[in-house]
This record gives C-alpha cells, structure tokens and sequence, in this order.
C-alpha cells in the first residue's frame, strides 16, 4: 500500500473525456411570466398593483398607506431551481423579489421567503434578505453559509467579493434596471446590471428552501412606485451534484488508477440523463474546497492511511456531513488511522479498515446474493477477483449500515504473517473457525438522512470494464446523492480497453499484455448479451 508520489493537475468538469453516452436532459427554456398588458397569472391586492406603460406597477400613496408588506404572487406554481430575469424600476421606497416563498396561513398577499431586495436608497439593491424568514442571509458584496448549530442560526461571511459602495455605482437611480437570480440546489446568487451582488449557500437544514413561490413586493413606509417588466423564467432541472477527490498517482500502471477511475465515473454520471452533475478534483485534498460546499455528496478514491487526504481535513468534512450530504470511499480510501479519524468514518460511512483487525488480501470473491437495496438496481450476482480488504471495523452507534457485498473469503487469504494489514487472530476466528461471510461494500444511512457507502474492491483499474461491479458503484454515488436510481440502475456504455487506457498517471509498459485484458473484458461483457435488452 506504499509507493512513491507525484503532483497530479487538478480537473474541475470531469465530462472531458470522451464524446459523451446515455440519454441527456432536455434543455430548459425560458417562458415569459407577464404578457406586458394584463396581471392574468398574478394575485394581488388590486388596490395596489396594475399595468402602466407595459410595466407592472405597484403603487402607494399617502392617502392610503399600507399596514404591511403587500405582495403580487406568480400563480403558475411552485418554483424549485430556476434563473429569473427581469427589468424593475422605483421611485422612493423598498421592494423586492420573492422566491421559494411560501404564503403566511390567514394574512392575504402575504409571503415570506428568500427576497432578492431592491430600493431606491443607497444600501439593500441585490442583498439577500429573509422576509419573515431570518432576516438579513447575505450584505451587498458578501459570499455567506448559513447553517444552524445548537438550534441556534447562524450566519457566516465567507468572504467579501465586491465593495458594496462601488456595486451601487452600478445602478441607475429611477431608471431600468436588469435583475437576475440563481438558485441552484442550496446556491443563491443575485446580479443587478452584471454585477454579481451576493453568493449564499444556505445550509440550514432546518429553514432552508428547495422550492416555493415567486411574488413582487410593495413596501410600507413612504409613498412608493415600483415597475416590473420582461420577466421570464427558466426553469432547471434539479441536478444533484457529486465531488470526486482523487488521490495521487500510487502503486504503478494498472492498479490505483485514482485520477482516470474517478474520470470514468464521472464521465458516466454526467451521461446517464438522472441530472447528475459531477467534477474530479485530482492531486488529493484541493488547495481551495470551496466547490464542496455545493455538493451533494463526496467521492474519495484515493491512497488512505495515514496518507489519506480527508485526516487534515476533519472539522471542514463533519461542517459538510452535518448538512446531510453523502459520502463515497473506494478501495484505500476506506482505510484511515485508529482515533479520531476512525470514529469519524464511522458515523460517515458506517465503517472503515482499521489496522491490526482489517487485512487487505488480493482474492475472488463470489458474490451470489444481493440484498433489495437501491444500490443493487441492476446489478446481477458476480464473480470478480480483487483486493477485496475485509473484517471492517462497523459502527454500533445510530447509523443503520446494509451489507451489499459479502462473501466468505477462502483460507489462503490467512497464510501471511500477522501484520498491521495482513493478517490477525479476530480474522481467523471469524473466518476459519465462525466462518462469517465478510461484507466488502456496505450502505449506511445516517440520523442526520445523509448517506454513506465503503467498497474495498477497485485495486485493479481494468475492473471498472465489469458492468456490474461499475454499475454498483455508479448506484451507490447516485444514492449518496440522493438522487433517484432506475429500476435498471445507473445507465453506462460498456468500457473498452482504450477507455481504461485514458488518463492513466503512468505509461504503458512494453510489457503490457493487452490482448489478456480484452479477454477479461469479453469474459465479463459475455453473460450479459443475452440479458441486454433488460438491462
């Protein structure tokens, strides 16, 4: 499990490689919400909102000022993940944009949720604020996480990316303006005339949005005006994003093959037409992790022990896992040090190779029954020989954790002396005499509803050419992700011996047997051409 290191460049995009497979989502278009004559399709107070110039308008006047917020709220439904354009004007006063906003039960056009603000002062234009919902979520020029710790909120300035003074040189005072929104998974950003004014990821899993309504807001206070025009939505599809961490170059050709495993991966991920979107980070643990904030869930194939690139890293991953997302280890990247970074693969993952109770031998394992589990969703029973490590060290805390692959591991897998990794006497008490099958990939469910999944296969780079054992592996990610998984599991082309050649860390040696590993190939594609038209 040693072997020397080298820098590797990291990739960000991992669906560079090849032309692409499987069926691709459709691509959103925009509808227009106002047909620039009439409010059909908004709800409001008519007291206050009308059509002026080809503008909605919303209005108040001394004479009659409000009491509180009054909204004009977009019937066509619920909105989840979307960009929204339009162009607004004001003349004195506040307003707003309300998005994934719900109404307030007994109070007519009334709405709290996220609210892209907009005013005629100096200060709140682009800021993200919460009506009736948090308050203030991020200043002008502010990239902030919102999470919830000990029951309480809390909001943390990231960074700041912009001068706020200098964003209000941007906007035209009574004049049009351009408004855009993102939101994206848990991601919000607001733009006013090109300029980006906030970047929010709201990790609160207590309060946060994923969908709701959108509304235009009038303001008590002063006499007001306020005009809406050119809006169009577009919505999108709700994609669950997936980060590949991939270690360093590691024990030769072949074998450990981190950087082009996780490329085929992903590549396979970004094709499959579930709205998947995945990335490859390689060299190890990346100088900015910014990009996980946005995860769904964590995929680390990467050399582990003592080398593995998450034991530095444990308080910025227990800040991720909190918020629910999942994470994927695969083969080394199951392995990390007895204490604190064993406990935490524990509530993780579920479990980990521990040292002096875990062994690491190479074997073919039969695997002739799969549990019904979202991971095994068309995955037939295999035989592929591996370094399969077994005798994991599992949770007995609250994370309820499923074995999807075991087998009872032949004898010769206990002949080398006992060792940090090779062999034990707890190993051959449950092998040789209790004769336990031995779980090498495992599913584990979490209280805080994130996911984890360990498979200690994935030695051998040319097992990622196995149908079933990619496919597997494919399932798991997806359901880490939360994502949904077809009755015939993640869909993926049939890998060729050039597909597992590309990206490999080292070159080729003269020696290579390249017509063996066709035969491998052929060998394991075989059984299913009969079953091809199910699958």
């Amino acid at each position: 499990m040693t072997a020397g290191l080298r820098l590797s460049v990291i990739l960000v995009g991992a669906a560079v490689i090849g032309s692409g497979f499987g069926v691709r989502a459709e691509e959103p278009v925009w509808q227009n919400l106002f047909d620039g004559k009439t409010l059909s399709g908004w709800d409001g107070d008519p007291n206050l909102w009308s059509v002026e110039d080809g503008a909605i308008t919303g209005r108040t006047t001394a004479e009659a000022p409000l009491k509180r917020n009054s909204f004009l709220i977009w019937r066509g439904g619920d909105v989840a993940d979307f960009e929204l354009e339009l162009e607004y004007r004001i003349v004195d006063g506040n307003s707003g944009i309300q998005y994934r906003s719900f109404e307030v039960p007994g109070v007519p056009w009334s709405v709290g949720g996220y609210q892209a603000d907009l005013e005629a002062g100096d200060n709140y234009s682009g800021i993200l604020y919460g009506e009736r919902f948090r308050g203030i979520l991020a200043e002008r020029g502010q990239r902030t996480e919102l999470t919830r710790r000990g029951g309480q909120f809390r909001k943390t300035v990231v960074t700041s990316f912009a001068d706020s003074k200098e964003l209000q040189t941007h906007i035209r005072k009574e004049d049009w303006n351009h408004y855009r929104i993102e939101a994206v998974g848990y991601r919000l950003r607001h733009f006013i005339n090109g300029q980006q004014t906030i970047d929010v990821v709201d990790n609160d899993l207590q309060e946060r949005r994923a969908a709701g309504l959108l509304a235009l807001q009038i303001h008590t206070g002063p006499p007001m005006t306020v005009q809406f025009r050119n809006i169009r939505l577009k919505r999108l599809p709700s994609r669950r994003r997936v980060a590949f961490i991939a270690g360093r170059p590691s024990h030769g050709f072949g074998a450990h093959e981190h950087r082009a495993g996780c490329l085929l991966l992903a590549d396979a991920l970004n094709s499959s037409g579930l709205n998947i979107q995945a990335s490859v980070h390689s060299g190890g643990w990346p100088e900015d992790d910014g990009f996980l904030d946005f995860a769904d869930t964590i995929v680390v194939y990467a050399d582990g022990g003592q080398g593995h690139p998450f034991n530095a890293h444990l308080d910025r991953l227990q800040q991720l896992q909190k918020r629910g997302i999942g994470m994927v280890c695969i083969h080394y990247g199951v392995e990390v040090p007895k204490g604190p970074s064993g406990n935490a693969f524990l509530n993780w993952i579920g479990g980990y190779f521990e040292t002096d109770w875990s062994v690491n031998p190479h074997w073919t394992a039969r695997f002739d029954r799969l549990p019904p589990h979202p991971v095994t969703r068309g995955v037939a029973p295999f035989t592929l020989r591996d370094e399969w490590y077994y005798h994991m060290r599992f949770t007995d805390g609250p994370a309820s954790v499923t074995a999807i692959l075991s087998d009872l591991p032949p004898e010769k897998t206990l002949k080398r002396p006992d060792g940090p990794h090779s062999n034990n006497p707890h190993v051959r008490a449950a092998v040789l005499e209790r004769r336990e099958p031995q779980t090498v990939a495992w599913a584990c469910e979490r209280p805080d509803h994130g996911r984890g999944f360990g498979i200690t296969g994935g030695h051998f780079h040319w097992n990622w050419g196995h149908d079933d054992f990619r496919t597997l592996v494919l399932n798991a990610i997806a359901w880490t992700a939360h994502a949904d998984i077809p009755a015939d599991g993640v869909p993926s082309r049939r890998l060729t011996l050039d597909d597992l050649l590309a990206h490999q860390d080292e070159d080729m040696p003269e020696h290579f047997n390249r017509a063996r590993v066709e035969a491998l190939l052929e060998e394991w594609q075989a059984p299913a051409e009969a079953a091809e038209p199910s699958r």
